[in-house]
């Protein structure tokens, strides 16, 4: 859906009614009601002052006058009062019904827009923008454009209350009505240069609540690194900073509106007091009629307040627009992948094609360069490399998180770029590194929302060799793991990621480093699962491509990919490469030497755990 257009310059306020008139156009009905509401709310409003009015004229100064009044014109009193009571409580119920229903419909709809399109942006585009920064685009910025709807309908409500106490003074009384002309423009004028002062500080405020909203997003999510580190101290430092001058800025709203409201306020107050003098002078000529008197100051009481109502819109607007800008830079923001409507019918293991592969990060720096290497179906291809080799890059590209700037990656003949949108997930599957598990049950995790029953989620976890603990754990699969899956170890964390993409039956699975947290028996046995589904259903084959630095895991592949600076360097089975090349030898060598030293620390920490409970 298109952004409305709303300009890029000019006053905060003129852009504040460009939001505005977004807002009425996207919830037109619910807008209207609303202010039909206000409006039936601003005419009893008024009606109480004509009723005070009659009142005065036809029961309170008879009855002053003779002594004593009729049950019928106090039954009609109450009647009117009680009558113009109900009506103006309906309005007062409908209106904020009306205007909480369409703000909060808005920020539904606008948190929806910002969502989809983050889903829509490539990988890249998120790797250049802040967590923190995307969460309070979804979040905060999103509530900011439209906090301003709460008091838009009450506002048009009181205007109409305004024009309808005006019309009342003049019918009321010509004379008194004109003291209002003389209080308006100054009510007005006071109102102008409340707004020119608020817009700037209001403005400062809602950019310094999205960085504090940021800051405070990387600095819990990085609490491990802070703790380890020992860096709270500096940590709260540096979430001081932005978090006085956001308080700053809040103190200077304040001030601002502390110093104007009294004066927006006592204006319509010595309104009334003039009033009051020139219609004891005009009643006593007699002019003028008490009631009038009365009706006309009572109706000044109510002229602050309709003021005051168009100040709380105007106040909103300065924070509103920031709110849009912010997010209006994701809506419009440049990326989105273009999709074909090719599709995958085979149902077998996939066969990779990459061809004249090249891509970077920065421009004139390549990660990879003219790779290229093809997969046959059902096979098991490890890739090896030193670090910054473009291993990690590479299976970004192969799952289409990212497209190359130049070259093609294939699946069964068919450029990713030709695929229907959803089509590659129904095929290939990745599992990176890092596990990211969500704070729900292992079924969930590994589920996702999906179709699956029980024994499909058994034997996925089974292949991945963590069906043992699962079973061993309090509530099974209905166990929660915690946010991130803080109650598992990295390894059991690795293995219901793998889980994961293993229910879902993938013709290509690529695994990045995926088993790097288990021992190497461990990862053995998830291989050579893999090997033994293929024998025993050939349509359940998978053709595997793995990341990988043990020597164990590598000598299990079919085949080796030895990546060096972006490029394949060599390719053939671990033996040959081992004869044929020096490099990739010197390399698998540091890799097993570094795998034995951890293995030993780790096994003389469990040495050393064992006798300090001896000792105990």
């Amino acid at each position: 859906m298109p952004v409305p257009k709303v300009p890029d310059k000019g006053s905060a306020t003129r852009r504040g009614f460009a939001v505005l008139r977004v807002a009425i156009w996207e919830e037109p009905w619910v807008f209207a009601l609303s202010v039909a509401f206000s409006m039936l709310y601003g005419a009893m409003t008024v009606a109480d002052g004509w009723a005070l009015g009659w009142a005065t004229d036809h029961v309170i100064r008879p009855a002053l006058e003779r002594g004593d009044t009729t049950f019928g014109a106090l039954a009609a009193l109450v009647s009117l009062f009680l009558g113009i009571a109900i009506l103006r409580a309906i309005g007062v119920v409908g209106r904020r019904v009306g205007a909480g229903v369409m703000q909060f419909r808005l920020q539904a709809t606008y948190r929806r827009r910002v969502t989809r399109q983050y889903q829509k942006l490539p990988l890249e585009w998120h790797h250049k923008h802040p967590t923190g920064q995307l969460l309070s685009n979804a979040n905060a910025d999103v509530e900011s454009i439209w906090f301003v709807i709460a008091p838009l309908p009450m506002a048009i409500g009181v205007l109409a209350m305004l024009a309808f106490a005006t019309v009342a003074m003049f019918m009321a009384d010509v004379w008194l009505a004109l003291v209002g002309c003389l209080v308006f423009p100054l009510v007005f004028v006071a109102n102008v240069i409340f707004q020119r002062v608020l817009q700037p500080l209001a403005t400062r405020a809602q950019q310094l609540r999205a960085d504090v909203s940021e800051v405070a997003h990387e600095s819990f999510d990085g609490a491990l690194v802070v703790k380890t580190l020992g860096r709270e101290a500096a940590e709260t430092e540096r979430f001081r900073t932005p978090t006085y001058a956001l308080r700053d800025a809040n103190i200077a709203v304040n001030k601002a509106r502390g110093m104007f409201d009294p004066v927006i306020d006592a204006l319509p107050r010595i309104g009334v007091l003039i009033v009051l003098l020139v219609g004891v002078g005009r009643v006593r000529s007699g002019a003028a009629d008490a009631g009038d008197v009365v009706q006309v100051a009572f109706l000044f009481t109510l002229i602050g307040f309709p003021i005051r109502a168009l100040g709380w819109v105007l106040g909103e607007l300065p924070r509103s627009v920031v709110g849009w800008d912010r997010v209006r830079r994701v809506l419009t923001a440049e990326g989105g992948m273009e999709y074909g409507e090719d599709r995958l019918t085979s149902n077998t293991a996939a066969r990779l094609d990459v061809s004249g592969l090249r891509f970077g990060y920065l421009p004139d720096r390549d990660v990879l360069s003219g790779m290229e290497f093809t997969v046959e179906p059902g096979r098991t291809v490890a890739v090896v490399g030193p670090t910054g080799a473009g291993k990690s890059t590479m299976t970004t590209l192969l799952t289409r998180l990212v497209d190359p700037e130049e070259g093609s990656v294939k699946v069964d003949g068919t450029d990713l770029r030709g695929l229907a949108q959803g089509e590659l997930a129904d095929s290939v599957a990745l599992v990176a590194q890092t596990a990211f598990l969500f704070d729900d049950s292992i079924r969930g995790n590994i589920t996702l929302g999906g179709d699956y029953t029980d024994e499909d989620i058994w034997d996925a976890l089974r292949i991945a060799q963590g069906d043992g603990f699962v079973k061993a754990l309090p509530n099974g699969l209905d166990t929660k793991v915690g946010e991130r899956g803080t109650t598992l170890s990295g390894g059991q964390r690795q293995r219901i990621a793998l889980a994961r993409a293993l229910v879902r039956r993938p013709r290509l699975l690529i695994l990045d480093d995926a088993t790097s947290a288990v021992d190497p028996q461990v990862e053995a046995r998830i291989l050579a699962g893999l090997r033994s589904v293929v024998q025993e259903d050939a349509s359940a084959a998978t053709t595997v491509l793995v990341i990988a630095y043990r020597k164990a895991t590598i000598s299990l592949a079919d085949e080796v990919l030895f990546l060096d600076e972006g490029r394949i360097a060599a390719q053939g089975t671990h033996t040959e490469l081992q004869e044929t090349s020096a490099a990739y030898r010197d390399l698998v060598d540091a890799y097993e030497k570094d795998a034995e030293r951890r293995q030993e620390e780790a096994e003389l920490d469990e040495e050393l755990d064992d006798l300090d409970g001896v000792k105990a």
